[in-house]
């Protein structure tokens, strides 16, 4: 690990925690679609898994290599449910 010398401040990035699931809890009641909700418990599970990542697991301070080394299993995913998307669509 490269470190900079410089922490993150755990405390705060908790706090953004906590107030992101506060967040996703208060989208369940929402007035509106359903799937406007779900758009918006997914969208803060993304930031606060982000902000894990970045901070607790200390990625932010690591060298650019280790995010391709990430990217291509989620490419190599992503292929694979678009090429078996119609297999689910269309119960083949």
């Amino acid at each position: 690990m490269a470190s900079h010398g410089v922490r993150p401040n755990y405390l705060a990035i908790w706090g953004w925690l906590v107030a992101l699931m506060f967040v996703g809890l208060a989208a369940s009641f929402l007035p509106g679609t359903r799937a406007l909700a779900v758009a918006l418990i997914f969208a803060t599970a993304v930031v606060k898994a982000l902000l894990v990542v970045l901070n607790y697991m200390h990625l932010k301070f690591e060298p650019r290599l280790i995010y391709a080394i990430a990217i291509v299993p989620l490419l190599f995913v992503l292929v694979l449910l678009v090429a078996l998307f119609p297999d689910f669509v269309f119960h083949h």
